[in-house]
Order: C-alpha cells, then sequence, then structure tokens
C-alpha cells in the first residue's frame, strides 16, 4: 500500500495517509497567549482544517489522544471538546497531563481517522 506524507518537513509530516487512514501530528493552538479555551478551540479547528485539507472530517476520527499542561484544565477543554464533537460521533480518546514543547502551550490534539 502507498504512503502519502503532506506537509513534509524535516522533523515530521503533518499529515501520513496509509491503508486508507489518516495520521496527525500533534496540532496546537493558532495563537498560544490565550486561555484553555482558546486554545482548545483554535486546535480542533486546525484538526478540522487539515483532516478536510487529505480528504476527511472530524466525523471520521478513530481515536484522539490529548495532551493537556495541567488537569486543572480539564473540564474547560472538554465543554470545548464535548460542543465539538458530532453526537454519537466521539472516538475512542485518551487524555494525558504532559510537559509541552512550549510553556506557554496548554493543549495538544493528535488524531488517527479514516480516508
Amino acid at each position: 500500500m502507498e504512503i502519502t506524507r503532506h506537509e513534509t518537513g524535516a522533523r515530521m509530516s503533518r499529515a501520513v495517509v496509509h491503508n486508507n487512514t489518516i495520521y496527525l501530528c500533534g496540532q496546537v493552538a493558532k495563537d498560544a497567549s490565550e486561555d484553555i479555551t482558546r486554545q482548545t478551540i483554535t486546535t480542533l479547528e486546525k484538526v478540522e482544517e487539515l483532516l478536510e485539507s487529505v480528504g476527511s472530517n472530524k466525523d471520521k476520527i478513530l481515536s484522539a489522544t490529548i495532551y493537556i499542561k495541567d488537569m486543572k484544565d480539564f473540564s474547560a477543554m472538554n465543554e470545548v471538546w464535548d460542543n465539538w464533537v458530532t453526537p454519537g460521533m466521539a472516538p475512542a480518546r485518551a487524555c494525558v497531563e504532559a510537559a509541552m514543547a512550549r510553556p506557554e502551550l496548554l493543549v495538544e490534539v493528535s488524531v488517527v481517522a479514516a480516508v
């Protein structure tokens, strides 16, 4: 099966498609100076945009891993997530507290989706 890489740089590709499955690299907020609510909103917007660019959409997400800087923000992040996910289309999901690549980042989302 063919592997297609999208927006490939020296370190990673933003999306990789193989066997009708899409793997996205971790997406972060468009503006890391925002609070957890805005960071989550813009991160999920980026996930949607990237999925659409490779022929999929958020309803085809199979699994999601959410990295959150501080679990004190778990409820606020979940409020955005719950409003974003189409009812009945929730993917398998994990959420873990993690150190971020940049201190101002509060959330990062990585997904696997069907084409």
